[in-house]
């Protein structure tokens, strides 16, 4: 007999004990390290509803709003039934006594909307939002589209505004199949050929350019003139990738809680602070599912693009996004947020992070950065990078005091906003003001992560994000 059949039976049995092995220590890994199972509250444990693939793929805007009016009602009616009298306190989203609970909020801003224009009709946008957020992240784009002129919409896609426990069950193509829904009710609203725009916050951004190449070959979608993407969610760590096999203890019911990675108190009216390890899985696939298309498709195929990136990013992968983009051709727009490098933070920070210029690569696309690197005064410099040539103009752009970079999450708010802003104008009704909310006290003692209170949360510089949409317009 040859020792070739035996061998290659020998590999494979190695193989397979191996893969085995690996499996059997995550198993074991996630049942010591995953979130107790007594930290689920009702909100964790309840599965909203949401309508399936084939059947948002015909439904309209107005059957998509219906619908989800009666699956907030319905959330409201579970959760009001089911919380125990130790979670009914002012820092729960979902206890009935919180100024944030979703029936006390001034505007509800968990579901979708659209704002109207005064006045004639310029042209028309549609914003998706990220994972684990609400149609609130993109309220201030939205409004300053309508201030221009432009109908925006804004869905809320599948999974969201309601429990993070609706979460643990959606999938991509869901949110896909609402972006969808989204664009079709602005081709049918877009009746003079107007201008279309489309913005992506994160895990919306993915999605934004998913439907832009579907577009391309369905003739049921408009095909967008100008795509905005903020915070692109295009690459995630390999922890996503993975992410499935974290919650499989979750099938045996003493281990429920490993089919989440954070579980954490719902102290933000529009957004989960809770994680479940299906939306890791489910970004993880839709962003390579993304990258395959982009392979096989390119960019030359999209509207022009405008990204806006902060260099420090602990959500998204920023060499993901700056590898995109050296696949596109010079109509489209990179900028790239520097973190504060003035002397006044100087040997505080750790020194992973080389300058954003560093970062960028040879492509044909527009590059900027903003960055106060060599600048004494600590004012910010928009260095642009145009057919490999660089040119330089002033701004007056500057860090605020404290401030040492932006975030993932800082992009699309200004620092006046009345959730997440340093300085809010009002309380917004919303009972709370998290970008504010400065925390003093022993260590040991909050259940909320100190990094989490202290992320920053707006974006000071806010301001050349819309200068530079109203050069699209």
């Amino acid at each position: 007999m040859s020792r070739t059949p035996r061998i290659a039976r020998r590999i494979g049995f190695a193989t397979v004990t191996a893969l085995a092995l690996a499996i059997a220590s995550v198993i074991g890994y996630r049942t010591l390290t995953a979130p107790p199972s007594s930290l689920l509250r009702p909100w964790h444990q309840a599965i909203p509803v949401e309508l399936p693939v084939a059947t948002l793929a015909t439904t309209t805007w107005s059957d998509y709003v219906a619908h989800e009016q009666r699956l907030l009602d319905t959330v409201d009616q579970a959760i009001a039934a089911s919380i125990e009298s130790a979670d009914e306190h002012v820092a729960n989203r979902y206890a009935a006594i919180s100024p944030m609970h979703r029936v006390r909020l001034a505007s509800d801003w968990n579901r979708s909307y659209e704002l109207q224009p005064v006045g004639d009709t310029r042209g028309i946008v549609v914003l998706l939002h990220g994972l684990t957020d609400s149609p609130y992240s993109l309220r201030h784009l939205a409004s300053h589209y309508q201030a221009r002129g432009f109908l925006a919409l804004s869905p809320r896609l599948p999974g969201h505004g309601t429990v993070p426990g609706a979460l643990t069950q959606v999938q991509w193509q869901q949110w896909l199949a609402v972006a969808k829904i989204a664009m079709r009710e602005a081709q049918l609203r877009n009746t003079k050929d107007l201008p279309l725009h489309l913005v992506g916050y994160s895990n919306g951004a993915a999605l934004a350019l998913m439907v832009s190449l579907d577009a391309t070959d369905d003739t049921s979608l408009p095909r967008p003139d100008r795509i905005v993407l903020l915070s692109p969610m295009i690459g995630v760590g390999e922890l996503g990738r993975f992410a499935g096999v974290l919650g499989w203890p979750a099938a045996l019911p003493s281990f429920a809680g490993a089919a989440w990675i954070d579980v954490l108190p719902e102290y933000n009216p529009f957004k989960y602070n809770s994680f479940p390890v299906n939306a890791a899985r489910q970004s993880s696939l839709l962003t390579r599912e993304l990258d395959s298309r982009l392979v096989q498709i390119g960019g030359e195929q999209l509207a022009p693009i405008l990204a806006v990136q902060s260099l420090a990013d602990d959500t998204v992968s920023t060499a993901a996004v700056i590898a995109m983009f050296e696949r596109f051709d010079a109509r489209h727009e990179l900028v790239l947020i520097d973190i504060d490098r003035s002397a006044l933070v100087d040997g505080l920070l750790y020194d992973h992070l080389l300058p954003a210029e560093d970062w960028l690569g040879k492509g044909d696309y527009r590059a900027v950065v903003l960055s106060n690197r060599g600048r004494s005064d600590g004012t910010l410099v928009e260095r642009r990078r145009s057919a490999s040539i660089w040119t330089e103009n002033a701004t007056t752009l500057r860090y605020p005091f404290g401030v040492y970079s932006l975030s993932h999450i800082a992009i699309p708010f200004p620092c006046d906003d009345p959730l997440y802003g340093l300085a809010p104008r009002g309380d917004g009704g919303f009972g709370i003001a998290l970008g504010a909310l400065a925390v003093r006290g022993e260590r040991g003692l909050l259940r909320v992560s100190q990094d989490d209170l202290t992320r920053m949360k707006c974006n000071p510089f806010f301001s050349d994000i819309l200068a530079r949409i109203d050069g699209l317009l």
